[in-house]
């Protein structure tokens, strides 16, 4: 029985060291095409890795980074935090209900396909400039991503399925919470990846104006000193950050859907 749970230990690892595997090598290869477009262009608002990364260790070790870093993390966690679980709640409600999905699915067509950021001149009208409308914008995004989502899993759920739960004695509220909810998991990761994607890339322009705090306003404040080799350890940092955030959705997944084959 040892034996076998070592054989198993082993397998449950080799994905994991695959992944991190490739994960290196792209990360390398970047590094070698960036290195070969700095030295080909030879210009100071391309610098070379080398230096960049130099001088990320830098502001690591002087708390700059960090400092800009938990800004933007406390934005985006606490945006994800009010949003998440209310899309999530009312996208399984409308898949598994024709009428609320009749109600919510016009406000789906008619504002999803939008790009949130042309909400911002309102947001900030209602919000004012600071953390509050950056957290909304953010979380707006996070908020339709899983709530489409949601909702199209929960419609893809078998009928046979439910009704082999149904014949049991389950009752509605034990159809979504070992069901449909489960059926839906992985779709709601998958859009919690591509809202987070989405919500870095937003939270970059958001920090732009009025604060003095976050990877984004780092980033343009570099750029308006001429510093490129700072400018660049904070995209750099950005990345990391962003990476990190994935990485975490990943270990929330094979945590939370162990029952799925993954390769």
């Amino acid at each position: 029985m040892t034996a076998v749970r070592s054989g198993a230990a082993r397998l449950a690892r080799a994905p994991a060291a695959s992944k991190a595997l490739r994960a290196l090598a792209a990360l390398a290869a970047v590094i070698l095409l960036w290195a070969a477009a700095a030295a080909l262009v030879a210009k100071p608002f391309l610098p070379a890795p080398g230096l960049v990364f130099g001088r990320l260790a830098s502001r690591v070790g002087d708390g700059s980074l960090a400092f800009h870093t938990l800004a933007s993390a406390r934005r985006i966690l606490l945006a994800l935090a009010l949003a998440s679980p209310p899309a999530a709640a009312l996208g399984l409600a409308a898949g598994r209900s024709p009428r609320l999905d009749a109600f919510v699915s016009p406000f789906v067509y008619l504002l999803h396909p939008l790009p949130k950021v042309a909400f911002l001149p309102v947001i900030m009208l209602f919000f004012g400039l600071g953390d509050g409308a950056k957290v909304f914008l953010i979380g707006l995004i996070i908020f339709g991503q899983i709530l489409v989502a949601a909702r199209d899993a929960a419609r893809a759920v078998p009928p046979a399925l439910l009704d082999s739960v149904r014949s049991l004695g389950a009752g509605r509220l034990d159809l979504v919470r070992h069901v449909v909810f489960p059926a839906a998991l992985p779709s709601l990761l998958t859009a919690l990846r591509v809202g987070l994607g989405t919500a870095i890339a937003v939270l970059f322009l958001a920090e732009t104006f009025a604060t003095e705090s976050g990877l984004g306003w780092y980033i343009i404040d570099a750029w308006s000193r001429v510093d490129y080799v700072d400018m660049y350890a904070a995209i750099a940092a950005l990345s990391a950050f962003g990476f990190l955030c994935f990485a975490l959705v990943d270990l929330a997944e094979a945590t939370l859907c162990r029952w799925r084959r993954t390769d």
